[in-house]
This record gives structure tokens, C-alpha cells and sequence, in this order.
């Protein structure tokens, strides 16, 4: 293996863009920070990294092949996964708006965000551009490098939306206001539900 510089700096850069970028993931993370804080939202910002993670490294080493020859499997993610959005966005629609998480609500944990991962079709489609893209070889050494490089990166995007959920939950004083941003979350991950059905 030979990670230069400029291969270690694009690695990064496609990372990144790929991992900050609303998504279905990030969008969870922003809600839960709403109502449970930055540190309240951590256990799914671990889980949905390590999932992340470990789905790139798998590709990496050749679960691609399954991906490519087996349309099932596809096509069971892919439902899968609309059918785990549209269940998120009910439950955000749903939603009283109370931003009090000390009446036996639970935010979402490592396992959901893991979960969200492994059903998430634009991960794998994502995975699989960028080993196809940095470690195409297979060469063990770069997949796990670009995996642990690309997962870092990953907790650190969506650790960024905590963030900016923990800072919107000062400004989300009302029910009315949650029960809005709620809303509008939901739709949004209708709408990526629609997008994974087209796609």
C-alpha cells in the first residue's frame, strides 16, 4: 500500500462531502439533538459511524460483488430502507413537539443508527463509488485505511449536526416551533424516500 499525500487529501475531500450532506442519517441526528442534546444524540452519531464504517470496509473486501449480482438484495435494502423513513417520519409527524426527554422518551441509540446505515441505500451506493474510486485493487491495507480514514470523517459530519441540533434546541422553545421543524423534517425524509424509490 502507498497512501501519498494527494491520495490521502482527495480520500478526505470525497469523504467529507459525501458524509456532511443532509441525509436521512443526518436528519435523525439533528432531530434527536433537538430534543436530547449534543451528548443525548452521541450514541447515534457512534452507531451510525461504526455501521457506516464496517459496511465501507465489507465492500472494500468484496461484499461489492454481492451488491452487483444479487438485484434482490438490492431491491430488499432499498424497500427496506423507504420503509424505515417513512416509519421515522411518521413517528417525527406524530410528535407533540415537548422537548422534555425526561418522561420515559428514549432518543434514538447506536443500534438505530447502525440500522439506518445497513438499510440506506445511498450508503451503499456511496461505499461502493468511493472504494471503486480509492481502493479499486482491493488491497487490504487501503480499504481498511480509506474505512477508518472515511468512518472518522463520517462522526465528525454528523457530530456537526448534534451540534447544530443541540444550538436550534435554545431557539426551539415552543411546542408550536418543535412540532413545525418536526414537520418539516418528516417531509424531508419522505421526500428521500421517494428519491430511493425512484432511484
Amino acid at each position: 500500500m502507498s497512501l501519498s499525500l494527494p491520495l490521502f487529501v482527495s480520500m478526505s475531500a470525497f469523504a467529507v462531502a459525501a458524509s456532511v450532506s443532509p441525509g436521512p442519517v443526518n436528519l435523525l441526528v439533528l432531530s434527536t439533538a433537538i430534543h436530547a442534546g449534543w451528548r443525548g444524540a452521541m450514541p447515534l452519531v457512534i452507531g451510525a459511524s461504526a455501521g457506516f464504517t464496517l459496511l465501507l470496509w465489507l465492500i472494500g473486501i468484496g461484499m461489492v460483488e454481492l451488491w452487483q449480482q444479487w438485484p434482490l438484495l438490492r431491491q430488499l435494502v432499498r424497500l427496506g430502507g423507504v420503509a424505515f423513513l417513512v416509519w421515522l417520519a411518521w413517528k417525527l409527524a406524530c410528535s407533540d413537539g415537548e422537548l422534555d426527554m425526561g418522561r420515559g422518551a428514549e432518543p434514538a441509540g447506536a443500534c438505530t443508527g447502525a440500522f439506518m446505515q445497513w438499510v440506506n441505500p445511498k450508503a451503499w451506493l456511496a461505499s461502493t463509488a468511493g472504494m471503486g474510486a480509492f481502493a479499486a485493487d482491493g488491497d487490504l491495507a487501503l480499504v481498511t485505511v480509506f474505512a477508518v480514514l472515511w468512518g472518522s470523517l463520517c462522526a465528525l459530519s454528523i457530530s456537526l449536526w448534534a451540534l447544530a441540533g443541540d444550538q436550534l434546541s435554545g431557539w426551539v422553545s415552543s411546542s408550536r416551533r418543535m412540532r413545525c421543524i418536526n414537520r418539516g423534517l418528516a417531509g424531508l425524509l419522505l421526500l428521500s424516500a421517494g428519491f430511493l424509490l425512484l432511484g
